[in-house]
């Protein structure tokens, strides 16, 4: 055993968790926080909302296309020393984001983090079991998972008040600082953990031959193309078709996260009895809250429990179908 391993069971491990937990809360941030950002960007660089919105085309088709090889081809490195690494290249990839004078070089800011973002979410939560030990794992990767919930949740929102407030380059500038001080947080208090040994002829990929568990895989990506889809443009449609004053339209999206950490604890609890069942029953709320989002856009009382359906729904998805996969 490692000097690192045996100091998982010490009173730092609660402390390098939490650490753990709000890497993971900045890393999954600057996934999300762009969807806030949009509008600013936009008319601060020149170009249409849609074509803004291709960064986050690019961003997912990175870590769909990326995400499995690099992970595979990184599982072997150390785990302290991989997480510095991916909060450094988060931090560099962010200030790029900040000083980006044209879209190309925004482009290129994203593509980068997008390369290192599936590796960080594939290791993240075995690495809070190792520092938990085997009797405390559980709670320790729901600790982790709570930062990437929150991130989900409110990063969105809060880049959106940040734009208004700072400026939306400042909110990269911020994200950047907060990735290089997780990445010095990490190296001063985590242990050197060894990357988890792989059992010799072990073939992971021999699940890609069932075809029950394509048809799940195809079916998430179906739900969360649906959801990101739509989600993407919120801000833009609460400021523009519903009149919400851009100062005010990060509350709104703060108000959405509220709402759907709701749904979070929801879909986790009823996915257990019947993983498709509850899939169906959360896509038909959450084409009842979309559809009523368009219809009450003019009046914002109704828009308001429009979007509380639409937020449930959509929070409570991912749970959902992370269990049913």
């Amino acid at each position: 055993m490692t000097a690192g391993a045996a100091a998982l069971d010490s009173p730092r491990a609660g402390l390098q968790i939490a650490i753990m937990a709000v890497a993971a809360f900045v890393i999954v941030t600057t996934e999300y926080l762009i969807l806030g950002l949009l509008p600013s960007l936009a008319q601060d660089l020149h170009i249409s909302i849609s074509a803004a919105g291709q960064l986050v085309t690019l961003f997912a088709f990175t870590v769909m296309l990326f995400g499995p090889f690099l992970t595979a081809r990184l599982s072997q490195v150390g785990r302290k020393e991989l997480f510095v690494a991916i909060l450094l290249v988060f931090g560099a990839s962010n200030a790029l984001a900040a000083l980006s004078a044209n879209i190309w070089v925004l482009a290129l800011a994203r593509f980068i983090p997008a390369l290192m973002l599936p590796v960080f979410w594939g290791t993240a939560s075995e690495t809070a079991g190792q520092l938990a030990g085997p009797r405390h794992a559980g709670r320790a990767v729901a600790k982790v998972y709570l930062g990437i919930s929150a991130a989900l949740v409110f990063g969105i929102p809060l880049g959106t008040l940040a734009a208004d407030t700072f400026g939306w380059r400042n909110t990269f500038w911020i994200l950047s600082g907060l990735s290089v001080l997780m990445a010095g947080m990490i190296q001063a208090f985590m242990p050197a953990l060894p990357a988890p040994a792989t059992k010799a002829g072990e073939k992971q990929t021999a699940i890609f031959k069932d075809r029950r568990f394509l048809a799940h895989v195809a079916l998430s990506v179906l739900v969360f193309t649906a959801m990101f889809t739509a989600y993407t443009y919120l801000a833009d449609m609460l400021e523009r078709l519903a009149g919400i004053p851009a100062a005010q339209v990060g509350w709104w999206l703060m108000g959405f996260g509220a709402v759907g950490m709701i749904g979070n604890w929801i879909g986790g609890r009823v996915v257990d009895g019947n993983p498709l069942g509850a899939t169906v029953v959360f896509l038909l709320l959450l084409i009842g809250g979309m559809l009523a989002t368009l219809l009450a856009v003019g009046k914002h009382g109704w828009l308001a429990l429009a979007l509380a359906v639409w937020g449930l729904a959509y929070t409570a998805l991912f749970p959902i179908c992370q269990v049913r996969v």
